[in-house]
């Protein structure tokens, strides 16, 4: 990646910018500005594309990140970067600044916190790629084992119930459907937490 891979950045709280960082000039800050003035407020990721470049917005908490990036960055990288800087300002500012602070007062304090995380992820984006691919291959993983373990407990379920009621083919189908999900939840619930304790035990955790 080159050091023109991130052309601009900022902090905001609601729609009033806190912090913004470039060394840039053209109407990518106004561009952003109205993408902001029309992002939802609920928690969530935005990427909008205008002029080979992406717009990338994380939304938490009533304060929105950006960073405006070359189309030829991938979004992973992009939110990558919004991560970093999300978890720097809370932690400087977390205290109750922020809410207090107004527009643009935070530039010459957190503005250049910006630019070393863009040197940052620029100088290290392969590695966060790697990390970033591992991170949702244990996702993937994850998710499989859990699905198996549905499926063992569905069949155990299953075994038990005609093990306890070995006349069920006289029972009616919503009768046994209600049996086997009394039966599913607990077990589904005992093996999830044995899941998890083996987890962390091991260094790990769902």
């Amino acid at each position: 990646m080159s050091q023109e891979s991130f052309i601009y950045s900022f902090v905001a709280r609601g729609t009033m910018l806190l912090a913004e960082y470039t060394e840039f000039t053209g109407n990518f800050p106004a561009i952003a500005a109205q993408c902001l003035q029309k992002l939802p407020s609920s928690n969530n990721k935005f990427t909008y594309n205008c002029d080979h470049h992406t717009f990338n917005f994380l939304v938490e908490d009533g304060y929105a990140y950006c960073v405006v990036a070359k189309e030829s960055v991938s979004k992973q990288i992009s939110i990558a970067f919004l991560e970093r800087v999300k978890a720097d300002f809370k932690k400087r500012y977390g205290g109750g600044k922020a809410d207090t602070a107004i527009a643009k007062s935070l530039n010459k304090e957190f503005g250049p916190v910006m630019k070393e995380h863009m040197k940052y992820i620029i100088n290290h984006a392969e590695e966060i790629v790697k990390l970033i691919k591992v991170k949702a291959q244990v996702s993937e993983v994850k998710s499989i084992m859990l699905e198996n373990i549905d499926k063992v407990l569905y069949c155990l379920g299953v075994r038990l119930f005609l093990f306890f009621y070995p006349g069920i083919q006289s029972f009616p189908s919503a009768v046994v459907t209600l049996h086997l999900g009394l039966m599913y939840s607990p077990l589904a619930f005992l093996c999830s937490s044995l899941l998890k304790s083996s987890m962390k035990a091991r260094g790990g955790g769902i």
